[in-house]
């Protein structure tokens, strides 16, 4: 190898190394070795200048990622996958059924959508069912984050490995992806996987507590909400629609026509302008505000001149300079003054009960508010609240466009089967139907131009344009190719598929202790150079390598998806690797096997 390769492959190892241990965030190490590369341009032409680095930030693969991410939060802001799921989970009885029932709805939503959302969204879900059925969340957090990994590999939008790998195969000029291209391997391995973890996840995974308890909340509010006439829940008993046992929550009562029905079971059947009177926690205020056909009983709420999707909630604490001291809240008009409807309140700890508006206020009256997005910020320092703090991720969802969010996500899904097909003079790109989709979830109200600016995760994006320029360093300096040359003479004597399970194993390998979207672009050069040196086709070493950056089970360092369960299910490291090394195995020599057979190395 000449110098430029030996020093690309001390850069390699050092960021390696830096990723593995997790010394700073992947986007700041990853920026940090392409600085590095790039400055080393000024002494060798076979490292990476401006213009190279500038090509690698507007590769389709990694525009497409971001777009997606605009697309995953529409869905989420319309509620549109709570609708799914919540249905789907519905109450098993055991552990396996409760596994089949969550795993069996994210491998399918994860096919379409990036796993790393899925898993967010259903993380809430599936933590809420185990608070209610006192089951502990170690036994389905784990398997959650594994097959939204495993749906993740049946399309090519699935996960951004795919997309990733995809753009390098663009700029390789070497046949793409399309849509379902990888989808018989990717279900194959999806059906074997769910198969293993619902037979052995029994003996494999722990029966652990979190290490995060909940404490009590001493801020606790008596919140009524309404059942609105015509909504889903209207009809079904308190169980069905998800009401009982609610975590932080509890419903007291239920005035039905001025009837008051106390000590509710959970076979009580709604009616339409029931009102139900909760007490709770603010989180599960929150919760509350997300289920569909429910909305705050006080009719100031439908009184506030800004959008509800536009809205928050908010603490205020009363302080003894407030011009209402003493008045009630309908004598000083407060939503007309504030702008801003007041849900629920508490004094001294205790829950206040009775009509809002009849409530007279006292210094230190904590309030909860429904508002506009801008009072935390108008109200902060003012002299009429010691304190103002926006709820976290309170703004009421879009329920109303929750069936058109789903519709457009399914047009983009079947326009995007179609790629690379001729329309109009042009040609149908996964890109260009991911931008139209977006646009159409924006324009038709599903999310706001802010929230998509928001959903969009840029430490990802810098991320993945990094790893595509350190990519190209290994090409242009020639590392891929001797890395390519010794596989080939360690695993010549087993011929192309040798290999191709050499390919795999070494994107795993790289796969276990960085991200899963620096593997991909790292080990393709060495993919590549090796399908070039057999004279193969290149299409299984693509699938394989895609298949590998993926499905990496083993440890919780690959994928932000089991860092994300990883504390909430009170997990320890060797807990992954008791549950994922036998996945992994098993995922492999599916790939491995069955590439070859789809994808011939040497087609007739």
């Amino acid at each position: 190898m000449h110098w430029e390769a030996w020093v690309t492959l001390i850069v390699i190892v050092t960021l390696l190394l830096a990723l593995a241990r997790n010394l700073f965030p992947p986007d700041i190490t990853l920026i940090a070795a392409l600085i590095l590369l790039l400055t080393l341009s000024l002494f060798s032409t076979k490292f990476p200048d401006a213009r190279a680095v500038a090509a690698s930030f507007g590769n389709e693969g990694l525009l497409t990622v971001g777009v997606l991410f605009v697309v995953a939060a529409a869905l989420t802001e319309t509620g549109a996958i709570s609708l799914l799921t919540e249905r789907l989970l519905g109450y098993p009885r055991s552990i396996p059924r409760a596994q089949i029932r969550m795993m069996a709805p994210v491998v399918i939503i994860s096919a379409f959508l990036n796993n790393t959302p899925v898993v967010a969204m259903f993380m809430p879900v599936v933590g809420d069912w185990c608070k209610r059925t006192r089951v502990s969340p170690s036994k389905l957090l784990i398997p959650l984050s594994y097959a939204a990994i495993l749906g993740g590999t049946c399309t090519l939008i699935g996960t951004s490995t795919n997309l990733v790998v995809q753009g390098m195969l663009i700029d390789a000029r070497l046949p793409p992806f399309k849509m379902f291209t990888i989808t018989p391997i990717g279900a194959i391995s999806a059906a074997i996987g769910l198969t293993y973890i619902v037979i052995f996840s029994r003996w494999l995974l722990p029966d652990r507590i979190p290490a995060a308890v909940e404490l009590e909340d001493p801020r606790q509010y008596t919140v009524e909400m309404l059942v609105q006439d015509g909504s889903p829940i209207e009809g079904q008993t308190i169980q069905a629609a998800g009401l009982r046992n609610l975590p932080g929550a509890y419903l007291m009562e239920i005035d039905r026509n001025g009837d008051h029905l106390v000590a509710v079971g959970p076979e009580q059947k709604l009616h339409g302008g029931d009102r139900l009177i909760f007490v709770g926690v603010v989180e599960s205020v929150v919760d509350l505000q997300k289920i569909r056909g429910l909305l705050p009983a006080t009719d100031q709420v439908f009184k506030l001149s800004e959008p509800r999707p536009s809205r928050r909630l908010v603490e205020a604490v009363v302080s003894n300079t407030n011009p209402l001291i003493g008045k009630t809240v309908k004598q000083g008009r407060f939503r007309t003054r504030y702008q801003a409807a007041i849900i629920a309140a508490h004094r001294n700890g205790h829950r206040l009960r009775g009509k809002i508006g009849e409530i007279t206020l006292e210094p230190g009256d904590t309030l909860l508010l429904e508002t506009h997005s801008r009072f935390a910020d108008e109200h902060r320092n003012s002299r009429d609240f010691y304190l103002v703090s926006a709820v976290a991720d309170s703004h009421p969802r879009r329920h109303d466009k929750a069936y058109l969010a789903i519709a457009i996500l399914l047009l983009m899904v079947f326009a995007m089967a179609f790629e690379g097909q001729p329309v109009l003079g042009g040609k149908i790109t996964v890109l260009n139907v991911s931008l139209l989709a977006a646009a159409l979830l924006i324009a038709t109200g599903c999310c706001s131009i802010e929230q998509a600016r928001r959903s969009i995760e840029w430490p990802t994006l810098l991320a993945i344009g990094a790893s595509f320029a350190i990519g190209r360093a290994m090409e242009t300096t020639g590392l891929a190719q001797a890395t390519a040359h010794h596989m080939i003479s360690l695993f010549r004597g087993f011929g192309a598929s040798g290999v191709l399970l050499g390919v795999y194993a070494v994107t795993l390998l790289f796969t276990h202790f960085v991200t899963h979207n620096a593997s991909a672009v790292l080990a393709f050069p060495i993919a590549k150079a090796a399908a070039l040196a057999l004279h193969a086709n290149f299409m299984p070493f693509a699938i394989c390598l895609a298949m590998a950056a993926s499905n990496g089970y083993a440890t919780p360092l690959g994928y932000a998806t089991h860092l994300m369960v990883y504390g909430p299910g009170g997990y320890r490291f060797t807990d992954f690797i008791r549950v994922g090394l036998p996945l992994d195995l098993l995922v492999l020599l599916v790939a491995v096997t069955l590439a070859p057979i789809f994808f011939p190395f040497y087609p007739a």
